[in-house]
């Protein structure tokens, strides 16, 4: 849902709501006509999750001899997370060595006795392949260790001593399930820590006003602190919601690393899609409207002047202001009073200290507004 907002704001809204004094003896609320920056949000709801997942297997047949790690462990890249027993893959190893031996011998022996053209074409090929056999074997013993990819922390192991992995295996006395020839759960998962993702959704009709790299508000489940992110991607395959909606999938990156989150947790992000500087707003409870037109009162010389405007956007506690008025200009709020003894416009021209954006006054509370309040109210 596509939120409009105004930077400052709002004090006027909630203390004309929330004031029940009566008005007797006092002298009408004015508010001042100020220039805004407007800004358009998307909502966006979804889970955080961590900024890189590893899921790792062996890519070679085995039978586990060690695993050196447990869910929770924290590990860097290159760190060793599990090792199959490699006497076969060293054999083999061995075996690609003398293969390829032999086969530069015999392409030596063959220039040497002046063999036909064909006969050293065909030793050439014998010794590239040889060659591609001995790099395969030496990365297969390699890969006899599994190791982390990205530093982070195990989220998962699913093998144990004594499994066998690989093609045409299964998991053994870990419990993992299989298919086909190919375990069907990772043997060992590492996730990123400290960086984080809002996996999230928007909806269909403001999916369109999303672009990777706008800035995004992101209000964490149990976390009071505005956590801050940037769009990294938006999907192009509508999803249906819980409620049968279609929604679209975004991704936020979380900027910077955070030690007080926690993947799982629920996130509502609020995305800037525009922001629109010195847009010349008044008081949302100033405007009336008659059979004659819209229009506000304007303080000149104390006196309150009917006034033609036209207005643009209701922004809550405030409404954008497209032309008959300009700024600085004051104007009363019909209904609305403050206790006498002020200047005759209620003490509220911008000369002395309140709480209405652009010089604006509103009553003493002794203690501040009561809470944040719609349309920019609030800190």
């Amino acid at each position: 849902m596509l939120v409009l907002a105004v930077a400052t704001g709002g004090a006027l809204g909630a203390w004309l709501l929330l004031r029940d004094e009566p008005a007797a003896a006092a002298s009408p609320v004015t508010a001042t006509v100020s220039l805004e920056t407007v800004t358009e949000t998307v909502a966006a709801s979804g889970t955080l999750a961590a900024a890189a997942t590893a899921d790792l297997d062996f890519a070679v047949s085995g039978t586990v001899t060690a695993v050196y790690v447990a869910p929770g462990d924290e590990v860097r890249r290159g760190d060793r997370l599990a090792a199959v027993d490699d006497t076969a893959l060293v054999a083999a190893r061995t075996a690609a060595s003398s293969a390829l031996s032999a086969a530069l011998v015999q392409l030596e022996e063959d220039e040497d006795g002046d063999a036909s053209d064909t006969q050293i074409a065909a030793d050439e090929a014998a010794v590239v392949a040889a060659r591609s056999a001995l790099t395969q074997a030496r990365a297969d013993v390699e890969d006899a260790v599994l190791r982390a990819t990205l530093r982070g922390t195990v989220a998962s192991v699913d093998l144990a001593v004594g499994d066998a992995v690989g093609s045409g295996s299964s998991m053994g006395s870990s419990g993992a399930s299989t298919s086909g020839s190919i375990t069907s759960v990772a043997a060992v998962s590492v996730v990123s820590t400290g960086r984080y993702v809002v996996d999230a959704t928007v909806a269909s009709a403001d999916v369109d006003s999303i672009k990777e790299g706008l800035q995004a508000q992101v209000t964490v489940s149990g976390v009071d602190e505005t956590v801050y992110g940037t769009v990294a991607e938006v999907g192009a395959i509508a999803q249906t919601s819980s409620s049968g909606a279609a929604v679209f999938p975004v991704t936020i990156e979380v900027t910077g690393k955070r030690e007080d989150l926690y993947a799982g947790v629920s996130a509502e992000a609020s995305i800037t899609v525009k922001q629109t500087p010195d847009v010349l707003t008044v008081a949302t409870r100033a405007v009336q409207s008659d059979d004659e037109g819209t229009y506000v009162d304007l303080v000149v010389d104390d006196a309150a002047v009917r006034t033609a405007v036209e207005i643009g956007q209701t922004l809550g506690a405030t409404t954008e202001v497209v032309s008959g008025l300009a700024e600085g200009d004051v104007v009363q709020v019909p209904g609305f009073s403050v206790p006498g003894g002020n200047d005759g416009t209620g003490g509220n021209r911008g000369d002395q200290q309140g709480g209405f954006p652009g010089g604006g006054e509103m009553p003493d509370f002794g203690g501040g507004m009561p809470g944040d309040f719609p349309g920019g109210g609030g800190q």
